[in-house]
């Protein structure tokens, strides 16, 4: 490996650079094989650079989002029996519903992928620069309900409403309280027309009403976002089963045999 000048090294650290001595080296050989101009060796090491910060930026942003770091679409498995609008998802990957403050509802069945759609969505938006949030609704639930003891509400409701994209997971799945009702109202009103959510629920949306405590408090605040939102619906088998652990295809299915005993000897014979 080429040796670098170490007032050169000690300059790239000075100005928080150290990291283009990770491929730096590599590059100086390949400029001096290809006979490359200095101005390409300077982009071609700026550019480098630049990608790493990126990525970076980009892996920092998931992390503080909570999102599941395998579940990005290039991950998805061709091989699961769901259906999906294939055109709907290459809108939604645009970004465009985050640019116009829309929303996104994901509906269907247990165990089909919502989770991990809304997920992958929001690694994509994680790339782009976004802010973005996920949480179990229940989980949302529990933290306003404990910020009123606290007198964190307006911190968690702030945290809530303020970043680009809220993913809201399982949403609608058992009844709210009257003040849980009233914190998903306040929720919807505040991120219409000034940000985006992704919703997943195992219940249509006319079917939100049923767990407000509230019906008027339900019906402005699913009427807000349902008539704002993108209807992404995925269909077919659980992929869960796949998923049940099952012994290995080396591994003995009947119990280890215990070791045959020798016979005692017999014993020997006193000479008289």
């Amino acid at each position: 490996m080429l040796k670098l000048n170490p007032e050169l090294v000690s300059a790239l650290k000075r100005l928080r650079l150290g990291r283009m001595l990770d491929t730096l080296p590599e590059r100086l050989v390949l400029a001096d094989k290809q006979d490359m101009p200095l101005q390409d060796l300077l982009l071609l090491t700026l550019t480098d650079e630049i990608a790493r910060r990126d990525s970076s930026a980009t892996e920092r942003r998931a992390h503080n989002a909570g999102l599941d770091p395998n579940m990005r679409l290039e991950r998805f498995d061709k091989s699961a029996k769901v259906t999906f609008d294939k055109r709907m998802l290459a809108e939604l990957t645009s970004l465009r519903f985050l640019e116009s403050s829309k929303h996104v509802v994901i509906l269907g069945p247990v165990g089909v992928g919502k989770t991990f759609f809304a997920s992958s969505l929001g690694h994509i938006a994680c790339q782009h620069g976004y802010d973005v949030l996920f949480t179990r609704a229940d989980d949302m639930l529990l933290r306003l309900r404990q910020s009123r003891l606290d007198d964190s509400r307006a911190e968690e409701l702030l945290r809530l409403t303020s970043v680009d994209l809220l993913i809201l997971d399982d949403f609608a799945i058992s009844h709210m309280s009257k003040e849980e009702s009233s914190d998903i109202y306040q929720l919807f009103l505040e991120r219409t027309d000034h940000g985006s959510m992704i919703i997943t629920s195992n219940r249509d949306t006319a079917e939100w009403l049923s767990v407000f405590d509230d019906l008027l408090l339900a019906q402005s605040a699913v009427d807000r976002v349902k008539n704002a939102a993108y209807d992404f619906v995925v269909d077919g088998e659980s992929y869960r089963p796949r998923l049940k652990p099952k012994l290995a295809s080396n591994e003995a299915t009947e119990p280890p045999r215990q070791p045959a005993r020798k016979p005692p000897k017999a014993p020997k014979r006193r000479r008289r």
